[in-house]
């Protein structure tokens, strides 16, 4: 691996390890954790979750989910839960796709390099079984209501490898690659503020590599480490208060 691509050969997986597959012509990643076993534990969308915004962003909706190109083996098909979390053979998880692994623990130059967001951070990694037991313990309690840019597959992944959430819920997740679109819609405005060709596309670069790095989970502020077991409890209390709104609104 290295900066140009994270690109990997099966043999080479271990249990614990974050790994994505490019959708949709590289527009978008869906990721997860390699637990072992040829089985791979992922977030998708549950089901009712996120339908459609009406936009653009639709296409990373629907790369969240598993491809329907590739439809999920026998055996994986009778694992697909309702709350988003999966448990799939490593060819269904790929769909076709080739296999990529995440990174952790690298440099801010070489953070900076990678073009790409949704692909490295600077954060450090636990222990792989601290990894796996997270990611089993989410595949029966849950990780929340699918969303874009708060809670989508990739902050499934980083929040296994890492234990660590944003403590703001009103901010976005962890997610490299949804940061990347916001910071290249943010960008583009200030592209404007000069006349220069060459003036437009310094701003542009500057600004886009600057949000990703400030954003980054091993470098931003206001996130804490906090337990699996926490973490579902506080989730579940959660689900529990809306369906009590939900009934009483029924």
């Amino acid at each position: 691996m290295g900066v140009l691509s994270n690109r990997i050969d099966r043999e080479v997986l271990k249990p614990g390890d974050h790994i994505y597959s490019w959708r949709k012509a590289y527009v978008y990643a869906h990721h997860g954790i390699y637990v072992g076993d040829d089985k791979v534990i992922h977030f998708t969308r549950g089901e009712g979750q996120e339908m459609g915004t009406g936009t653009v962003l639709d296409i990373l909706l629907v790369s969240s989910s598993l491809n329907p190109r590739h439809p999920p083996c026998p055996n994986c098909a009778q694992q697909q839960g309702s709350n988003g979390v999966a448990s799939s053979c490593l060819s269904c998880f790929l769909a076709g796709g080739y296999l990529y692994r995440f990174e952790y623990s690298v440099s801010p130059a070489f953070f900076l390099a990678k073009a790409r967001g949704g692909t490295c951070t600077c954060a450090d990694a636990d222990p792989a079984e601290t990894v796996i037991h997270r990611a089993t313990h989410l595949l029966e309690n849950g990780f929340g209501c699918y969303n874009i840019f708060k809670n989508n597959c990739e902050d499934f992944a980083i929040y296994c490898k890492t234990g660590l959430i944003s403590a703001d819920e009103r901010t976005i997740g962890q997610s490299g690659q949804a940061m990347s679109f916001l910071a290249a819609a943010f960008s583009s405005p200030l592209r404007l503020a000069t006349s220069n060709v060459y003036g437009m596309a310094v701003t542009a670069i500057g600004v886009y590599c600057a949000s990703r790095y400030a954003a980054d989970v091993g470098m931003r502020s206001g996130v804490m480490k906090v337990s699996v077991e926490d973490l579902t409890g506080r989730l579940g209390g959660v689900n529990g208060m809306l369906s009590r709104v939900t009934s009483v609104a029924d």
